[in-house]
């Protein structure tokens, strides 16, 4: 294979959706199993939408999401710069180079002209398409003499350069994914190129341009920016670069988790996850939630988006990015839309939360133990979250989950209460109370051998016992191995507790 040079081109016209992330991530993971170089361009030649901010999130994303960047914006190379807005010279000899070449000429049409005849159109129950079937009636070189277009364009007036698609010519592509692809040109319009009112070109020259001047060797993008494959290839063709065009791949469609239409990005305001890979607060201030922000760990994040679209073949779903840099390929990505599943995504994080070592959720958790004014060991706080972890999905749940080891309750779930502190529980926990009292060794083991040992040699029920003793520990059914719970919270602490449960249900 030829040297390996992917790109990732986003726009900066808002936060990055997570489908942008997944692109970026397969053209990272590709880069890495075939010893190549990942690119990152960011594309700002759509001036009317570019918003304050965005390129900074694309980065910051990017950056957290551990897709490292080899080459391009915040890192430099070779090919800089790599924004095409310190590029914009470059682009206008190459739209020239099309026009002497006739494949490609200038419009004067004006946006209200184009607009009446879209108007026009559908009111005759048509669709208007700048094409071969009118471009040669309309306001454009084609129909103009040489001497005209100078004239033209020397008194000022707005022009673009707008591609001459051949007339009903069968376009054969190959798709690393989708393999034969074809398209005939009589469907298809004559797309803007440049344009003079901001001396810009347009996404299809400038990306080709960029592709071509930076040797990138295979494109991998969304599905769809399928449909412009056509344009792409034919403008590799009209420019005189077929023998060095990249190998296309165009990925499967992010789905909404009810698996009708593409995931958007308003989709998770509407059903309540999120879209993005960090909190975006837009310049009007609209706030977006972010995966970070809700508590995912990026490693979590990586490997739920790679597999919506890749299958590994195997049964293995856990997958550390070093595993996904070693295995990924694009012939197990799949043509059909992978479908958004909110609580799969919940799940790998679970996974991870249970993977990590005890001493670095820890320190996650300190800081909120801190925030609460609890003062403990960092000892005593990895011991708790040894406890927790296997109940929670992220660590700000940790303070939920507890909560009951730093204070005591001060009230008492009632259908708890109703079901066990009755009969002769509340007399058989003062008995307790007296048993533990008498106790020394308090660690959970020798504990537990105890009261068990109790409860047997008196024949009370080992349930009900427990139920009533958690309770006026924790306040509710609830918490972990309940002679973990009294190991940690210290004798004093435990027949306080007792004493103020049997004082307070009693009654």
């Amino acid at each position: 294979m030829e040297k390996v040079r992917v790109r990732f081109a986003p726009s900066p016209t808002g936060p990055l959706h997570i489908g942008g992330v997944r692109t970026a991530l397969y053209n990272y993971l590709f880069a890495r199993r075939n010893g190549g170089e990942f690119i990152l361009r960011i594309e700002d030649t759509d001036s009317q939408r570019y918003v304050e901010g965005a390129e900074k999130y694309i980065t910051d994303s990017l950056a957290w999401a551990g897709i490292t960047v080899d080459e391009g914006v915040g890192v430099g190379g070779p090919y800089a710069p790599y924004r095409q807005s310190e590029r914009k010279e470059i682009y206008l000899e190459y739209a020239l180079r099309l026009v002497d070449s006739a494949n490609a000429y200038y419009a004067f049409d004006t946006p209200e002209s184009l607009e009446e005849m879209r108007i026009r159109a559908e009111s005759r129950g048509e669709t208007f398409a700048y094409n071969y079937a009118v471009r040669n009636s309309l306001d454009n070189s084609l129909n103009l003499t040489e001497e005209e277009v100078k004239e033209r364009i020397s008194r000022g007036d707005q022009w673009v350069i707008r591609f001459k698609m051949p007339e009903n010519e069968e376009v054969v592509m190959n798709d690393l994914i989708r393999e034969e692809v074809r398209v005939n040109t009589s469907t298809l319009d004559d797309k803007v190129l440049y344009k003079s009112a901001d001396s810009l070109p347009t996404y299809h020259l400038a990306n080709i341009v960029d592709d071509r001047l930076m040797e990138i060797s295979h494109v991998i993008r969304g599905e769809e920016w399928l449909p412009s494959l056509p344009l792409h290839v034919l403008l590799y063709r009209a420019l005189g670069w077929s023998d060095s065009m990249p190998q296309f791949a165009h990925l499967p469609l992010l789905l909404k988790p009810t698996g009708q239409g593409k995931l958007s990005k308003r989709d998770g305001d509407k059903m309540g996850f999120p879209v993005f890979p960090l909190k975006w607060v837009s310049p009007s201030g609209e706030v977006s939630r972010g995966y970070r922000e809700d508590g995912y760990f990026p490693e979590a994040f990586i490997n739920m988006l790679a597999l919506l679209g890749w299958n590994p073949g195997t049964e293995q779903e856990i997958f550390s990015m070093e595993e996904l840099e070693r295995l990924f390929s694009l012939d197990r990505v799949g043509k059909s839309g992978a479908r958004f599943s909110p609580d799969k995504a919940k799940w790998f994080n679970a996974q991870y939360m249970h993977l990590k070592p005890d001493s670095e959720l820890t320190a996650l958790f300190m800081p909120v133990l801190k925030e609460k004014g609890i003062t403990i060991t960092e000892e005593k706080a990895q011991k708790i979250v040894s406890l927790i972890k296997p109940r929670a999905t992220f660590v700000n749940e940790f303070w939920e989950l507890s909560s009951f080891f730093f204070v005591a309750p001060d009230r008492y779930d009632e259908k708890t209460a109703s079901k066990f502190w009755k009969g002769e529980n509340p007399a058989r926990i003062r008995e307790l109370y007296g048993v533990l009292e008498s106790t020394e060794d308090f660690s959970a083991g020798p504990l537990h051998d105890k009261v068990a040992a109790w409860i047997t040699e008196n024949d009370y029920p080992m349930g009900q016992v427990m139920n009533c003793l958690r309770l006026a520990l924790v306040g509710a059914a609830k918490g972990p191995d309940l002679f973990e719970i009294v190991s940690i919270l210290s004798k004093e602490e435990t027949l306080s507790r007792m004493a103020k449960a049997l004082e307070i249900l009693d009654k």
